[in-house]
């Protein structure tokens, strides 16, 4: 019985039943020249998931920026080292993202809108305000979510 692709491996480990194993003989293959053995249906679905899991990194780093920069603004009373800190560890997520991973700054428009979506929600959760709160579009610029000054006064 074939699997989901026409061109499964039919020698070797089973993508669905051992996936570490899979993975490493399809390596082996590559390194050894046995292109045309290779399961060129599920290294395609794996590579695909990679650059997805790349996109999904940024959006996560950048989610936490801008629902640290709304609690910032929002609630000046509670600020905490915690969110300067989360802010100042997840813009260097975001620079990663971008040095490692050039294609996706084209995309920085449609992760913006994906991820202040995602702000708004936590931070009315975590600031106990109500989501009609917060503005419908994001506030900041691509210059303020990356760059603008957060300092915690030092005693």
């Amino acid at each position: 019985m074939a699997t989901k692709a026409s061109n499964a491996v039919e020698h070797g480990p089973s993508y669905e039943e051992d996936f570490a194993a899979w993975a490493f003989y399809q390596a082996m293959l590559i390194r050894a020249n046995r292109l045309h053995l290779l399961d060129r249906y599920w290294i395609a679905e794996e590579l695909d998931g990679l650059g997805r899991a790349e996109y999904r990194t940024l959006r996560s780093a950048l989610t936490r920026v801008i629902q640290h920069l709304l609690k910032w603004d929002m609630q000046p009373d509670r600020r905490s080292y915690s969110w300067v800190k989360s802010i100042r560890d997840h813009r260097y997520v975001i620079d990663e993202q971008f040095a490692e991973n050039p294609s996706l700054r084209p995309r920085r428009d449609e992760v913006l809108v994906e991820a202040y979506r995602k702000s708004i929600a936590r931070a009315a959760e975590e600031t106990g305000l109500p989501l009609a709160t917060f503005p419908s579009e994001c506030p900041y610029d691509w210059e303020e979510i990356t760059d603008r000054t957060i300092e915690w006064p030092q005693p």
